[in-house]
């Protein structure tokens, strides 16, 4: 389980070094900080390595700590203080067991926790989203933030809060005409559908 404490100074030096980064393209950035303390943050669509810069310099701003699921290989030593500074929680997928019960008792352990999760698993193509950020917000009870970056337009921002419902197929819908609204058109939109 992850713990939080300060962060150790290479970690704050390598977060600050990614703000700058953040500052420095330019991004036009909008929306609001989500509220409550808790809530998983859906990112997309994920075509770059920017990605992670923009969403962890728009979660700086919004003034919130993100936090990511991470393959347990990464968190060996020397590289665990690291990955848990950065928000990381280990995940063990050669293990037996549930990923979204590990996951949902991450958010039952701490105060204030914003997972952020790229539903399209990959910077590919892909024909649909996984379903598992919903399955973690619905057993961790928290709602579904929509985030979203452009990387051609340079914009991105926090959008639309949705409290799952437990109709998968509606909430999906829900979802997709919010991403169609602020980036109309966009290719990577057709894999928000229903497939659970």
């Amino acid at each position: 389980m992850s713990q939080d404490r300060p962060p150790t100074l290479f970690s704050r030096g390598v977060l600050a070094l990614m703000l700058a980064l953040y500052r420095g393209k330019g991004w036009k950035l909008s929306g609001a900080r989500p509220p409550g303390r808790k809530s998983v943050l859906v990112g997309a669509p994920h075509t770059s390595n920017w990605d992670f810069v923009f969403f962890l310099g728009a979660t700086h701003d919004f003034g919130i700590r993100p936090r990511f699921m991470g393959k347990h290989s990464l968190f060996r030593w020397p590289m665990r203080r690291f990955m848990e500074d950065m928000g990381g929680v280990t995940v063990n997928r050669g293990a037996r067991g549930n990923h979204v019960d590990a996951v949902v008792a991450e958010f039952a352990a701490h105060d204030e926790f914003h997972l952020v999760v790229a539903p399209e698993g990959t910077r590919s193509g892909v024909t649909a989203w996984r379903s598992g950020f919903y399955h973690i917000a619905m057993r961790a009870k928290v709602p579904i933030v929509c985030a979203w970056v452009d990387n051609a337009r340079m914009e991105g921002g926090m959008g639309m809060v949705i409290e799952p419902t437990g109709c998968y197929a509606a909430d999906m819908a829900k979802i997709a005409a919010y991403y169609a609204s602020v980036m109309p058109g966009h290719p990577r939109l057709a894999a928000i559908r229903a497939d659970d």
